[in-house]
């Protein structure tokens, strides 16, 4: 094993590679891309690697308790940071654990980069011990992906799988690697060039289009911005507020545009689709009466926006509903960096293929020079008379002793009963708005997104796109890694929380000190909501606790999470919440805290499934 990566050449003093092996090569490699983190769980076709890390003075290697969690992890860490997050494990079912992360990273563009082991070359195809083809496994759900062959294009492939996960609409690249060309030796060529035809990620549309861009503001009324993860993605948030104040346009987010703009700021809307704001879905959409019956005929009695500037969105189905109906009578302006977004989902009259930070750079340029003539004050008057209307909110109901693990402990007290809102909403005023939110997937997302007021990019961490449970406790450690600066506390739902509880002896040995607040409920809860709905409350296998002993919380996470050595208690009654929470964030260690709360509860508003504003349900 070479001691020293380069020499100085005794006579002309130049600097000198020695030769390395393939796992020296990508170690050093990576130090070269700044990394600091990888979530790595070794194996026999990744041992290799493993070897040359523990010789790395830069990067910690985190040891997750399973490869799905090293990987949201890392999808954590690239959330809160805007780096790529790096994962790596073996070949075969090491290798398949990581799919789910993948796909996650690739539906919500995310920079994430994926080393997996494999056999050796020769092997490859012969259904080898644990070999699985997955470069083609993954095909479908990366941006880009290396099978590496030959040890000397190594340099090469690493340099540009971190360009291309980081630039552009970022995204997962893999990286498989066989353990020949591991242990394979060369001299590595650190000049070498990249090499990536029809890959330009500087996409700037002519100034013109910015030109007619304010012209159409001249002339609208009702103008909103609906704005996703691309303006995040693209570190455009100071370019988006500066835009909003000077054109004084009210803006709405996606789930994963949520922080790009402040949600406390005059002109936020929050963030609009199935459980967004009422008022968010009304600006957009328009107003319809309430139907007391599906046989009533919609009508409209308030129109919404006339011109919708649409900012590194989608038109995610769980944003517009019925598509066709999404902003039926506006003008809709695409801005996107993926040409492939383009009248995919919703046909619009302006598609422009564009960098979104530019495109706000030289919005506020023009404005900065000629300010809008218009001014939009009839509309502003009509968004403060929906938020007034359409705000959040929750209550005690009688429904709420239906929960027999909740009536039982409290002995119809209705008063001390801890409804999920409340506890999300009382820990957002303990924090001051200020931690990192990391979720599971289910109603505790739709929660903590509606009761956690946002102010800044890569403030909540959650699974848009692919909406995979057990994704907030590994994701919460990654964040908490990429950001010790910050608080960091993943809110969870019971079941998805149980996903990945193993990584809880990875916080426990690694010195992680994120949180988790679990809204404890015994169901299923957003599928239980479903079947209240749709089913007539028919349970179809959404009860997660003890069918024996319904009165019981099951299982005890006071007892689970001391066995793995992290500190954990239940708080069941109101008046014991403020102080409890307090105590969580008080701790330099990681902390549990199992909140119990009724699982009669509903996220409102709801718009169902392929339904439009006008079926909204607020109540």
């Amino acid at each position: 094993m070479n001691k020293t990566l380069k020499k100085k050449d005794g006579k002309s003093g130049e600097i000198k590679s020695k030769q390395m092996t393939g796992s020296q090569i990508l170690v050093e490699a990576f130090h070269r891309e700044g990394v600091d983190t990888i979530f790595a769980y070794p194996g026999g076709a990744s041992m290799e690697i493993h070897q040359a890390l523990t010789r790395s003075h830069r990067i910690r290697t985190i040891l997750p308790r399973h490869e799905q969690g090293g990987s949201f992890a890392a999808s954590g860490y690239a959330r809160a940071t805007g780096k790529a997050g790096v994962c790596m494990t073996t070949s075969g079912p090491g290798a398949t654990n990581l799919i789910t992360a993948i796909a996650d990273a690739y539906m919500d563009s995310v920079p994430l980069i994926a080393i997996t082991g494999q056999v050796p070359k020769w092997l490859i195809g012969k259904n080898a011990f644990q070999e699985t083809d997955v470069f083609g496994v993954t095909l479908p759900i990366v941006k880009h992906s290396y099978l590496v062959t030959d040890v000397n294009d190594l340099t090469r492939i690493v340099k540009e799988a971190f360009y291309i996960a980081q630039t552009a609409r970022p995204g997962p690249v893999v990286i498989d690697f066989p353990k020949n060309i591991q242990q394979a030796v060369t001299t590595p060529n650190w000049d070498v060039e990249m090499d990536i035809p029809g890959y330009d990620p500087d996409v700037k549309a002519d100034e013109s289009v910015f030109e007619q861009i304010v012209e159409l503001l001249e002339k609208s009324e009702r103008p909103v911005i609906y704005c996703g993860g691309g303006i995040i993605s693209s570190n455009a948030s100071k370019e988006l507020r500066r835009f909003v104040e000077l054109a004084g346009i009210p803006v709405t987010t996606t789930l994963m545009g949520i922080g790009a703009f402040p949600e406390d700021h005059p002109l936020s809307l929050r963030w609009l689709g199935m459980h967004g704001a009422a008022f968010a879905n009304w600006a957009v959409n328009g107003e319809y009466a309430i139907r007391k019956n599906t046989n009533e005929p919609m009508i409209k009695i308030n129109d919404g926006a006339d011109l919708l500037l649409a900012l590194g969105v989608r038109f995610d189905d769980r944003v517009t509903g019925k598509v066709d109906k999404f902003c039926e009578n506006g003008v809709i302006l695409h801005i996107d960096i993926d040409s492939s977004e383009h009248n995919k989902n919703r046909r619009v009259q302006y598609p422009i293929l564009c960098d979104v930070k530019y495109a706000l750079e030289q919005l506020n340029r023009i404005l900065s020079k000629k300010p809008l003539k218009k001014k939009y004050d009839k509309w502003h008057r009509q968004i403060a008379e929906w938020k007034e209307k359409g705000k959040f909110a929750y209550k005690v109901t009688e429904e709420v002793l239906k929960s027999q693990h909740i009536r039982d402990h409290l002995q119809d007290k209705e008063e001390e009963v801890i409804l999920p809102q409340m506890a999300i909403e009382k820990l957002y005023e303990i924090t001051k708005g200020e931690a990192i939110i990391a979720t599971g997937v289910g109603q505790h997302q739709m929660w903590s997104a509606q009761y956690y007021k946002f102010k800044y990019p890569r403030q909540f961490i959650t699974s848009g796109g692919l909406g995979s449970m057990g994704f907030g406790y590994p994701a919460a450690l990654g964040a908490k890694v990429g950001r010790p600066d910050k608080e960091v506390i993943d809110i969870d739902g019971d079941g998805s929380f149980l996903m990945n509880i193993q990584e809880l002896a990875t916080a426990y040995i690694e010195k992680i000190s994120a949180k988790a607040m679990i809204m404890n409920n015994q169901h299923l809860g957003m599928v239980a909501q479903w079947e209240d709905r749709f089913y007539n409350g028919h349970r179809g296998h959404t009860y997660l606790g003890d069918p024996e002993d319904r009165r019981d919380i099951y299982p005890n996470y006071v007892a689970v999470c001391t066995a793995f050595g992290i500190k954990c208690e239940r708080v069941m009654y109101k008046r014991d919440l403020p102080k409890a929470i307090e105590r969580m964030l008080e701790s330099r260690e990681p902390y549990v805290l199992d909140v119990v709360v009724p699982y009669t509860e509903h996220v409102l508003p709801f718009i169902p499934a392929g339904a439009t504003v006008a079926d909204m349900i607020v109540e």
